[in-house]
């Protein structure tokens, strides 16, 4: 009885919120200053100052706008089947979503993490989680495609990812929710949580040539659930901070049992250390089962790997690795300052925000000030850890970033506000309203060692009267606010795609000018590449049919093909030539139970079609490409199984056999 009070308090307090968030605030129409519009206007022609990268949540896909327009840039498929691009279609591309579970054509993707040297965004890869089937993605900035997905074992939720260290060695994946470990036996009283439950922390490697992804090693530790983390930075680099809730270890009914604690924990992981363990071969080997899925942008096809063991540390095991330190109350956000010293922890349920300091924690750890243990690990005492606590900032502080001129930035859930403070003296400066229930934040750089202090963006989880009314559900909203002065300035609302969560940014110079334009048709190494018409063909192979078939402005080459027989297997092996930029080809047939094909300049691309019935077939280009665009077709003859009629097939020479098959011409 005593949990259902608290459980029908709780759902009082829900209920007001969103009758909160229900109503417009008197002042919603005004907070825009008169300059707004030429501080966000990018001119026709011109490019924007800054790309945004922004996660697509329940979409599975990774958006990019530029800033200050607003303007959507792209939208990069990852997790999810794409038929704009054939993502997931394609022949080339499904090994991409392949899992221990089978394919998997949709994950939610939450968070991004762009990749750092020195501690500084280099512009080489973005890194995205899965959060669904635990996965992270990595996405070649060169191309804006992804390249790499790689599934993580011991998992049971990937939204604490994928977190980068400064010079991009390992991005860093906590599980969201435990679960018994893929070596012991699951099935199992879902009641026995604090028995059989873990929670996993995963360290990716990244290949610091070409980013190829693996799982380096693994710490299991207490089944908590893991949320946000960072990295340290500067002073602190070896170090990782994660924030955990449900310390409780509840398995029900979280909203409350979750949060009876007063405090939570933000664990301190010493991943030098972790190195050093592994190298020394103290970890343990464990039996699991993980998919590792490869884009080769040579031959323009990806490959999966099944991968069947994993090097674990359990972390109460290893004296110094891993630390516990009490943060109030179920945290959410765990960020590190720019000079790697302030670490903020945002406690959903908290009236305020603990700023703790690493050199206050190494002096703890000296001088053993701590308060027991947590399932093995030491617990630091709170006091021993804390650099302040910034008072009163708002209601139910989620996230926060830095600017360069030692500010830091709050979102405030359930006050829809963002709340400015300094870092070293803890005073709040500034607060504006967001529209409405901001979660995440995003300052380009603003997790990095090199942080910009012009442009915030506030991604929120509810529009409300922003846009136009469609329907009973209105497109996610994003604002963007000018910081260079000493008060913020709304400028602009935005809609998104999905739900966003985070995003981060950068200036447009690192990334603009190494974007591949199109891929040179001699270094094409598809095995079923055609590098010009005349290496376009049709041959079979038992009921396989492959077509290598040649794309350019603005026919096809066979554009007539005769000899398919209900069953086959036909695979077109469709090959743009063009080499110029911006000059994508589509592929389509009538029947086809994927998608479209969306190939680039220079690329060989495969739809793979079974015919279920004889008839004709027209085929064409989906991507407007020239005035002739309509007449970028073809024909596909289907005749009958176990028919006679031979492969045939040609562009150009199979033209009707009399003028009287022409109607309004004589014979």
């Amino acid at each position: 009885m005593k949990i259902n009070s608290k459980y029908a308090q709780g759902m009082a307090a829900l209920a007001l919120l969103v009758s909160m968030n229900a109503c417009k605030p008197k002042d919603a129409g005004s907070v825009v200053s008169g300059d707004a519009a030429s501080k966000v206007y990018v001119a026709p022609g011109k490019y924007d100052e800054y790309y945004n990268f922004v996660s697509g949540g329940f979409s599975g896909q990774l958006s990019v706008y530029g800033l200050p327009s607003g303007r959507l840039l792209r939208v990069i498929p990852v997790f999810s089947v794409d038929p704009e691009k054939g993502w997931g279609y394609s022949e080339e591309t499904k090994p991409m979503l392949n899992t221990s579970h089978g394919n998997v054509p949709w994950d939610d993707l939450h968070h991004v993490s762009m990749s750092q040297t020195n501690g500084e965004i280099d512009g080489r890869w973005v890194f995205a989680n899965g959060n669904n089937t635990p996965r992270v993605a990595r996405i070649d900035l060169g191309t804006f495609r992804t390249a790499e997905i790689l599934e993580l074992p011991n998992s049971g939720g990937n939204h604490s990812s994928p977190f980068i260290t400064e010079n991009s060695e390992y991005i860093v994946a906590g599980t969201r929710f435990s679960i018994p470990p893929d070596d012991k036996n699951g099935d199992v009283p879902i009641n026995t949580y604090k028995e059989n439950f873990k929670g996993t922390i995963s360290f990716v490697s990244v290949d610091k040539d070409n980013g190829n992804m693996d799982v380096a090693f693994q710490l299991q530790g207490p089944g908590v659930n893991f949320d946000l983390s960072h990295a340290g930075k500067g002073k602190s680099n070896g170090w990782f901070f994660f924030s955990t809730y449900n310390t409780e270890q509840a398995n029900t009914l979280l909203e409350v049992n979750a949060s009876k604690r007063d405090k939570d924990f933000i664990m301190a992981v010493n991943w030098k250390l972790a190195e050093k363990l592994i190298k020394e071969g103290k970890g343990r080997k464990q039996k699991t089962k993980y998919a590792s899925n490869r884009f080769d942008e040579s031959t323009h096809t990806a490959t999966s790997t099944i991968k069947t063991e994993v090097t674990v540390l359990d972390m109460k095991d290893h004296p110094g690795l891993v630390y516990m330190i009490p943060c109030p109350k179920s945290p959410h956000g765990c960020d590190v300052d720019p000079t790697g010293e302030y670490i903020v922890g945002s406690g959903k349920l908290a009236a305020l925000i603990p700023v703790f300091s690493f050199d206050k924690i190494q002096k703890a750890i000296a001088d053993k000030a701590f308060d027991g243990e947590y399932d093995g690990i030491p617990v630091i005492k709170y006091e021993a850890a804390l650099y302040g606590e910034v008072k009163k900032p708002g209601l139910g502080p989620l996230h926060t970033e830095f600017d360069d001129k030692g500010n830091a930035y709050t979102s405030m859930f359930v006050s829809s506000e963002v709340v400015k403070w300094n870092v070293k003296d803890l005073k709040v400066l500034d607060r504006v309203p967001t529209y409405y229930s901001v979660g995440h934040l995003m300052i380009p750089g603003g997790d990095s060692k090199k942080p910009t202090g012009k442009y915030l963006v506030a991604y929120n989880k509810i529009t409300k009267d922003r846009y136009l009314p469609t329907g009973p559900e209105l497109s996610q909203s994003a604002q963007l606010y000018d910081i260079s002065g000493d008060k913020m300035q709304l400028l602009l609302d935005f809609p998104t795609i999905g739900e966003p969560h985070y995003a981060q940014g950068v200036a447009a110079s690192v990334i603009k000018d190494r974007s591949v334009k199109f891929f040179k048709i001699e270094e094409n190494k598809h095995p079923y590449v055609a590098k010009g018409e005349k290496e376009s063909k049709v041959f079979r192979e038992g009921n396989k049919v492959h077509v290598n078939l040649t794309m350019m402005r603005s026919h096809l080459t066979p554009d007539n093909i005769e000899g398919i027989k209900v069953g086959d297997e036909v695979y077109f092996h469709t090959t743009n030539l063009e080499q110029d930029w911006d000059v994508p080809h589509g592929f389509a047939i009538k029947g086809a139970l994927n998608s479209e094909l969306l190939v680039m300049p220079g690329e060989t691309t495969t739809l793979k079609w079974v015919p279920l019935k004889a008839g004709m077939y027209p085929m064409y280009c989906t991507d407007f490409c020239s005035a002739l665009h309509q007449e970028m077709s073809g024909y596909v003859r289907v005749s009958p199984a176990g028919s006679n009629v031979p492969i045939s097939f040609s562009t150009g020479t199979n033209m009707p056999k009399s003028d009287a098959a022409v109607p309004g011409t004589k014979k």
